[in-house]
C-alpha cells in the first residue's frame, strides 16, 4: 500500500503510529488465517449436527427392520452403531467442545493479544487500507464511510 492511501476513512480502523507496511500486512494475514479457522468451526459444527441427524435416522431404521422381519440387521445397528463414538471415546458434541476450548480459544486469544500489541487492537486495518486504496469519489457503491 502506498503512503497516499493509507488512511482508513474512519479511525476505529486507522493505522496506529509506527506500524509499517509489513506489519500491517502480517496483522492482516493473522486475521485472514483466524477466519478461515471460523470457517473450519463452523464444518465441524456441521458434522456434529449431520451426525446427530444420521443417529436419528438410525432409530426409524431399527423400526423398519423390526417391523419387516429383520431384526438381526435391527439389533446389529442398535447394538453396534446407536450410540457408538465418532473416534474413540468421544461423541461429536466431546469432538466440539475439546475444539472449542483448546486450539480454538488459543488461536483467539493470539490473535487479539496479536491485535491488541500491534495494531491498538483494531481489527481490519490493511483491509480499511485496500477499500480507501480502490476509493473513487462520486461513483456509486463508493461511499468513504461504512
Amino acid at each position: 500500500m502506498t503512503d497516499d492511501h493509507r488512511q482508513a476513512s474512519d479511525p476505529a480502523h486507522a493505522r496506529p503510529d509506527g506500524a509499517g507496511d509489513e506489519l500491517v500486512a502480517t496483522v492482516g494475514r493473522l486475521s485472514e488465517a483466524l477466519e478461515t479457522v471460523e470457517r473450519a468451526r463452523g464444518a465441524l459444527y456441521e458434522f456434529h449436527q449431520l451426525i446427530g441427524g444420521a443417529h436419528g435416522m438410525l432409530q426409524d431404521v431399527v423400526e423398519g427392520l423390526r417391523s419387516t422381519g429383520h431384526d438381526e440387521w435391527a439389533e446389529r445397528i442398535r447394538n453396534e452403531l446407536l450410540g457408538c463414538n465418532v473416534l474413540p471415546g468421544r461423541w461429536t458434541f466431546q469432538i466440539v467442545e475439546e475444539f472449542d476450548d483448546g486450539y480454538y480459544r488459543l488461536f483467539r486469544q493470539i490473535e487479539r493479544g496479536v491485535r491488541d500489541d500491534t495494531m491498538a487492537g483494531r481489527r481490519h486495518v490493511y483491509e480499511a487500507e485496500l477499500k480507501a486504496s480502490l476509493w473513487r469519489p462520486r461513483v456509486p457503491g463508493h461511499d468513504a464511510a461504512r
